[in-house]
């Protein structure tokens, strides 16, 4: 998704307050934004919590102000100054992690973000973004750029299915209309259980949707159809974060505070390095059971 969302920063280059900082990042990927913005393009080398500060007095002077890592690196490493320099003075700072959960493999857990968005959403007035697909990103961008408040994008590789036509970016999406159990994927694990939910009989077919904005603050801005199959068939929450802070911690607890009681709930993320080995993003996603396979068959949905 980087090359989409450098396309989309080229979009905005004539914007003249858009700032861009980037940890010493970015290389083979966002050239052609460097070129557009020229100075206003800034290498703050491996310096991650000097950027964030600098972002913030940037934004306080009136500039739009994106900064980019890879996901670890930009919310890890620099955390006090989000929380202290940014947030605090709800500064419109955009940040950008590329290769959320498990993406950068058998690079290790220095490399992971499997923190990320519950970690910063616990910070005044942080909204997070995790695209799905490539063709979001767009739309996401234009969303963050226009926003008045701190924003987290989580960048991931792409899994759309050959052939399938993506609805615009919305929080909220429906991806495959099943009969059973709803199943609420976070961002680009999606692509996955959409192909493999396609390949399945349709009277098994589970009923597949994305969640793409976070947090979820408020019950009544879920779509009213998924809200009421959860009571009939139950609630699956896919997502590659650890537990706490999760969303699907976030669900639960909106659906109990509503009154509302899902027929069943399973909750699938993701539980670390259970073996104490690394591998590929697919290795650590089998390992958490966040295959779709592995989590049919956890729902009891035969092949």
């Amino acid at each position: 998704m980087r090359s989409a969302a450098c396309n989309a920063w080229v979009n905005r280059a004539t914007d003249v307050e858009f700032l861009f900082l980037t940890g010493d990042l970015g290389y083979s990927a966002l050239e052609p934004l460097r070129e557009r913005l020229k100075d206003r393009f800034i290498n703050a080398g491996v310096a991650e919590q000097n950027m964030v500060s600098v972002g913030a007095g940037l934004a306080i002077e009136g500039m739009n102000v994106w900064i980019y890592s890879i996901a670890p690196f930009c919310y890890a490493r620099p955390f006090e100054q989000i929380r202290n320099d940014i947030c605090q003075h709800r500064l419109p700072v955009k940040l950008v992690g590329n290769g959320g959960g498990y993406g950068y493999g058998a690079q290790g857990a220095s490399h992971h973000a499997l923190e990320d968005y519950g970690a910063l959403l616990t910070l005044p007035g942080m909204r997070a973004f995790v695209p799905a697909f490539s063709v979001d990103v767009e739309e996401v961008v234009d969303r963050m750029h226009q926003s008045d408040h701190p924003g987290y994008l989580r960048l991931g590789r792409c899994e759309q299915p050959p052939g399938q036509k993506v609805e615009e970016f919305s929080p909220w999406r429906r991806l495959v209309r099943g009969g059973g159990i709803s199943v609420i994927v976070v961002g680009p694990l999606a692509g996955s259980f959409w192909q493999h939910i396609l390949s399945m009989p349709e009277s098994k077919r589970p009923d597949l949707w994305v969640l793409g904005e976070l947090p979820v603050t408020d019950i009544s801005n879920m779509p009213p159809d998924l809200l009421s199959n959860i009571v009939a068939n139950g609630l699956c929450v896919v997502e590659e974060h650890g537990l706490q802070g999760s969303v699907g911690q976030q669900l639960a607890a909106l659906l109990m505070g509503g009154g509302f009681t899902p027929r069943q709930f399973l909750h699938c993320y993701a539980k670390g390095y259970p073996s104490g080995t690394y591998g590929s993003q697919s290795f650590h996603r089998r390992e958490s059971g966040l295959e779709p396979g592995q989590v049919m068959e956890a729902l009891g949905i035969a092949p």
